[in-house]
């Protein structure tokens, strides 16, 4: 079967700085891949090109069968993104959020104020839905931008680096809602620094080093010491960060 997402000898500078060089991974419908990597490896780089909020220098991504950047419409419409800004705004309300965005992605008035009620009561803040914003917390934050990426229903979810500025009650419920995508038959591709996470919640963990796939295994066999362990030697480094 061709896999849901295919990346062949992508390159991808800044300026005059490599990135991604010649970059090489197949991803199947239903994984949850983890993507580690040191600062400046690639993580952010390449989920970008994967969302096409970027274009490669050189070779080939397809998603679905859609090859980006040439039809990058029709690729955004398969995917959600949970970047490092929640793309929400802070004098609207959840439910108002959500339904300015369910007008960009052309859902009926009536159907997407039933799947608003779903969405928010499976992220935890139906109790909030009329609160503005910029009244919320961090990690409700992230729960409304998980919300408003799983609008329209789509089959792969991004994460780049969700957990960041979380506290551990915040970071246990977005394991929860990790794993329910994930159960869910959803394909998750999430860039991380957190290596046990990484070992627990993702059938999958990819590390980039110096521009390429370093490592690329299931998790099945990984526990987070050995995880470490694997990370030092592919690429040198004993931190994530």
């Amino acid at each position: 079967m061709t896999p849901l997402i295919e990346v062949q000898s992508l390159v991808k500078s800044y300026d005059l700085l490599p990135v991604l060089r010649k970059l090489n991974l197949n991803i199947e419908r239903g994984e949850f891949v983890a993507l580690l990597g040191p600062n400046g490896s690639g993580k952010s780089t390449l989920i970008r090109l994967l969302c096409g909020l970027s274009r490669p220098n050189a070779g080939v991504i397809r998603v679905g069968g859609w090859e980006l950047p040439r039809e990058a419409y029709a690729v955004r419409a398969q995917i959600g993104l949970v970047s490092h800004k929640p793309l929400l705004y802070e004098n609207l309300s959840a439910r108002e959020n959500l339904l300015f965005f369910s007008r960009l992605y052309n859902i009926p008035r009536q159907k997407a104020e039933a799947r608003i009620v779903e969405l928010l009561a499976q992220v935890g803040l139906s109790k909030r839905a009329d609160s503005l914003m910029r009244t919320f917390s961090r990690g409700m934050l992230q729960r409304l931008t998980i919300a408003r990426a799983l609008l329209h229903n789509p089959d792969i979810l991004l994460f780049d680096e969700p957990y960041t500025g979380l506290d551990q009650d915040a970071s246990a419920v977005l394991d929860g809602l990790l794993r329910g995508l994930y159960t869910e038959g959803r394909t998750v591709i999430m860039s991380t620094h957190d290596l046990p996470r990484a070992a627990e919640l993702a059938s999958r963990v990819v590390i980039l080093s110096r521009g390429v796939v370093g490592y690329d295994a299931p998790t099945t066999e990984l526990d987070a010491l050995r995880l470490a362990a694997i990370y030092t030697e592919t690429t040198s480094m004993t931190s994530a960060r």
